[in-house]
């Protein structure tokens, strides 16, 4: 019996192909069956043809396909149809505000209004008029009306990045807004009925924030209806092909450049990297690396030097043995070691090329 179907593979320059798999049994003179022959046919652009090739492993903008990634998709594409608050946790650059924006482009309310306010980044009492708005003759300069952030988010989606920098005073009148869906503009009367729905993201510690009475519990408790923790870069090192070949491709029209991949030389100085500034730091370091490009591949040349002169310190043994760590875990450490190049790979391994392919697909690396 004859078996199709499709894979997505790297091939040595980094560059996604998608093949086509025909494999079927061979059978000798009585029916028995005494081999098999497979056939890769390379149906990229075929597959591309007409349109633009969608992404297969994204949220909106938010490109991963790490298990706790699509996890999380999973999450918030049931969590957007309802108007239920979400806290999105996760170190700095790890993408919150993206998938804040894609609870939103996912919702009803994707035809209303999507409106970030910084907690950090306005004083306590510029803040409070920016978020709640004011009446006229509220304050020495308030000359005539005016709407906060809350009034214009009507019917749409409110996202309050590094809510943990939010002020003890305005965290009760947000509870408010929460539950009772009303504010109270500074010098009016009355208040006003709002409808939006909160999304909230930090990367500090909520929890230790409210049992120290930093951070008001019955607002944490409120916002934690859906708590998200976005992994750091270094927890899912399987997704930096896929992010750098999503980054070359916007940055490569942003500045009119034809960069279709990286040497294999390139993805293992990626892998060998931490991190610290997540995947906002490697948006950066393929920008570098595209701006200085001299042909269609990126090359070690073209990386900042920080990357190239670091020496990865080698990882001491595991002294729990081999099978303590998973399979997956296996597969791409051998990856990174050998360039993500897919026969070094399989050969190091002792296995072929299409049981490779398979595990690789099997764990969603």
């Amino acid at each position: 019996m004859v078996r199709k179907g499709r894979l997505d593979i790297l091939n040595a320059s980094g560059r996604r192909l998608t093949v086509e798999i025909t494999a079927a049994p061979l059978c000798d003179a009585s029916g028995a069956v005494v081999g098999g022959v497979q056939t890769l046919l390379d149906v990229t652009e075929k597959c591309a043809l007409g349109r633009e090739a969608p992404e297969t492993h994204a949220l909106e903008d938010f490109v991963g396909r790490d298990e706790k990634i699509l996890r999380i998709f999973e999450i918030l594409s049931l969590a957007a149809a309802t108007s239920a608050p979400i806290l999105i946790l996760g170190e700095t650059g790890t993408g919150k505000d993206l998938l804040a924006r894609a609870v939103h482009g996912q919702s009803p309310r994707n035809q209303g209004p999507f409106v970030k306010i910084n907690c950090a980044a306005l004083p306590e009492n510029l803040l409070e008029s920016e978020l709640f708005g004011y009446k006229k003759g509220a304050f020495t300069d308030a000359r005539a009306d005016k709407p906060g952030i809350l009034q214009l988010a009507q019917g749409g989606t409110v996202f309050f990045d590094e809510i943990g920098e939010l002020p003890l005073a305005l965290q009760s009148k947000l509870l408010q807004v929460i539950e009772e869906r009303r504010f109270r503009p500074l010098g009016a009367t009355t208040p006003r009925t709002v409808d939006v729905r909160i999304v909230a993201a930090t990367n500090r510690d909520l929890k230790s924030l409210a049992d120290a009475g930093l951070f008001r519990s019955d607002l944490y408790f409120r916002l934690r209806v859906l708590e998200i923790e976005v992994p750091p870069l270094r927890r899912r090192r399987g997704d930096i092909p896929l992010l750098v070949e999503h980054f070359l491709k916007h940055i490569g029209k942003m500045y009119n450049k034809r960069v279709e991949g990286a040497d294999p030389a390139v993805m293992k100085i990626l892998f060998a990297h931490d991190y610290p500034g997540n995947v906002r730091e490697l948006l950066h370091v393929v920008e570098h690396a595209v701006i200085l490009a001299g042909d269609t591949v990126l090359h070690p040349r073209d990386l900042p030097r920080h990357l190239t002169d670091a020496v990865r310190p080698q990882p001491a043994p595991d002294e729990r043995g081999p099978l303590a760590r998973s399979e997956r875990d296996c597969l791409v450490e051998e990856l990174t070691a050998n360039g993500w190049n897919m026969g070094q790979t399989a050969k190091s391994l002792g296995l072929n090329r299409s049981t490779l392919w398979r595990k690789m697909k099997k764990f969603g690396i």
